[in-house]
């Protein structure tokens, strides 16, 4: 029960300084919606190309998947630099003197992340709607592209905040964070498809974890794609990023508390 009531105070103390500083949103929000409403228009004629695109798919609709799973990236640099922000100003020293629960920390930061993260998806999700996109699978698949995206942001937020406790510096975690995230979106299936990369870029993009999520979000909202093997090996290959990035995490946190 100590668990669950401080990791659930420690999310409620986040979440209010999300509410009361909205320009991080703002911020997370913008580059996502800009790709969504100008770089989709931009390119819109791309989804003509003979063989390029599936059939009748447009570009706005293949792109989607790509844009919601890049808010969860920038999403996801934000828990390092609030790691840092706590511990410089010398909130986690005095948490550590109390008896919290340790792992509530950790867990209440995560779960702040996922759940911006899923309120994030939703608005773009509406706006992409009011484009013209639609999610073949319906409210079940709706729920199922936010469960992937979630869990793909909680993975990544492993590493910002492995950064962010190493490095203690929130210009180092954006400077690290940037430098990582644009290479991988844009070697993914995230806004082109592999028809359209040059061979060594499928060869990176067959293991990325990008194109993982994004092929499994897009098989949920694309119509006559949907198979259960895309999402499964999307979860499997997001589980095992979790795994290694929460562990790199949690030995950092443990040196920082011990």
């Amino acid at each position: 029960m100590t668990l669950l009531f401080d990791t659930q105070y420690l999310f409620v103390r986040a979440l209010k300084k999300l509410i009361r500083n909205p320009i991080l949103i703002f911020f997370s929000l913008f580059q996502p919606i800009i790709f969504l409403v100008l770089f989709t228009q931009l390119f819109s004629k791309f989804s003509q190309v003979p063989g390029l695109f599936p059939t009748g798919v447009t570009y706005l609709e293949f792109a989607t998947a790509g844009i919601l799973l890049q808010n969860a990236f920038s999403s996801a640099l934000q828990s390092g630099t609030s790691i840092v922000e706590d511990l410089n100003s010398g909130f986690l020293q005095k948490m550590l003197v109390t008896q919290v629960s340790r792992p509530a920390i950790l867990l209440g930061r995560l779960t702040t992340d996922a759940f911006r993260v899923t309120i994030q998806t939703l608005i773009i999700l509406a706006l992409a709607y009011v484009l013209g996109f639609r999610v073949a699978t319906g409210i079940v698949g709706v729920l199922l592209i936010i469960f992937i995206i979630a869990f793909f942001g909680l993975a990544w937020s492993g590493i910002s905040l492995a950064l962010g406790l190493r490095t203690r510096s929130a210009e180092t975690v954006f400077g690290i964070g940037g430098f990582l995230t644009f290479p991988l979106l844009f070697i993914s299936t995230a806004l082109v498809p592999v028809t359209a990369m040059p061979q060594w870029m499928v060869d990176v993009s067959s293991v990325n974890p990008i194109s993982f999520s994004v092929n499994a979000v897009r098989d949920l909202a694309l119509p006559g794609t949907y198979s259960l093997g895309a999402e499964v090996s999307a979860l499997g290959f997001i589980a095992g990023l979790a795994i290694v990035t929460m562990g790199a995490t949690l030995y950092l946190f443990r040196k920082v508390v011990a």
